[in-house]
């Protein structure tokens, strides 16, 4: 009853900030789940001092690349570790960002001024020298899919850089999770459609989709995602450009990588990204949670 009032609040004033969900503070670091890490402080254009983490690639492997991961609407970094703390074994070296507001990022988080985030951290990776000469893959969960293709739409120089774009459990529409969020309780249920209008929904991933030409695409959703429904990704997926690949998958929102063959999907991927059609068909996908 609270969220829902929150959000119809904040759905009246026009504010973006129903789309974010920060916590402060970190409870835990990567160095607790076995990695290396350090801390980088970063600097929005605006003067905002952002929190990062940079996970090198694992000792005595071979560096195959970078990727910059933007997580989801909820929590902070330590809530997120699990979409990328399995990709410094396999080569490839990190570069998780809290946008402003989340853990020890200063600031409120809100569109536009996100965008801004994400510019310092492609900044940052443009002068750090061990990023110099290797492929660089930009890898959104969720919410930070969403803003990921909106800031590349803007910023093409930056879309240029990239070596490919992975997408999972993205939201096509704003205006759609708006709808979806003021549905979840009885006092806003009945004005769910008009209220949903209020948002705009011209940030949207599906609006800026269709021109991140250039950059190849792989792009996840789960058959049983109830916070980000498929038809989402089938959406997104139909509005991008080739060369692009769709591979369905189970499980929870965003849950992806705790399955290895998602992760192995994604790394043979990152081998061809022009030449990947994926490894499995929907009618191949078991799901985990029915009996054997």
């Amino acid at each position: 009853m609270r969220a829902s009032w929150l959000a119809l609040l904040l759905l009246l004033q026009g504010c973006s900030g129903w789309l974010f969900y920060p916590v402060q503070g970190l409870p835990a670091t990567p160095q607790q789940a076995g990695l290396a890490y350090r801390d980088l402080w970063l600097n929005a254009a605006d003067g905002t001092r952002l929190h990062a983490w940079w996970l090198p690639a694992k000792a005595g492997v071979e560096v195959r690349g970078t990727v910059l991961h933007l997580h989801g609407n909820g929590g902070n970094l330590a809530w997120h570790l699990g979409g990328a703390a399995w990709l410094p074994e396999q080569g490839y070296q990190v570069l998780m960002l809290d946008y402003r507001g989340y853990g020890l990022s200063a600031g409120e988080p809100g569109l536009p001024e996100v965008y801004q985030d994400i510019e310092a951290a492609f900044a940052w990776l443009e002068k750090a020298p061990e990023v110099q000469d290797r492929p660089l893959v930009l890898l959104g969960q969720s919410l930070g899919g969403a803003l990921a293709v909106h800031y590349l739409a803007q910023h093409p120089e930056r879309r240029a850089q990239l070596q490919a774009l992975v997408l999972d459990g993205v939201p096509a529409s704003y205006r759609e999770v708006a709808r979806s969020v003021l549905s979840e309780a009885w006092l806003t249920w009945p004005l769910q459609v008009p209220l949903s209008w209020l948002v705009p929904d011209g940030d949207s991933a599906i609006q800026a989709m269709p021109r991140l030409t250039g950059v190849p695409m792989l792009l996840y959703h789960s058959l049983d995602d109830e916070v980000v429904p498929l038809a989402n990704g089938v959406r997104l997926y139909q509005a991008a450009p080739p060369p692009r690949v769709f591979q369905p998958t189970r499980g929870g929102h965003v849950q992806t990588f705790a399955e290895p063959v998602w992760r192995e999907v994604m790394l043979r991927f990152l081998d061809d990204p022009q030449g990947f059609v994926g490894l499995r068909r929907l009618a191949e996908i078991a799901n985990p949670d029915s009996p054997q």
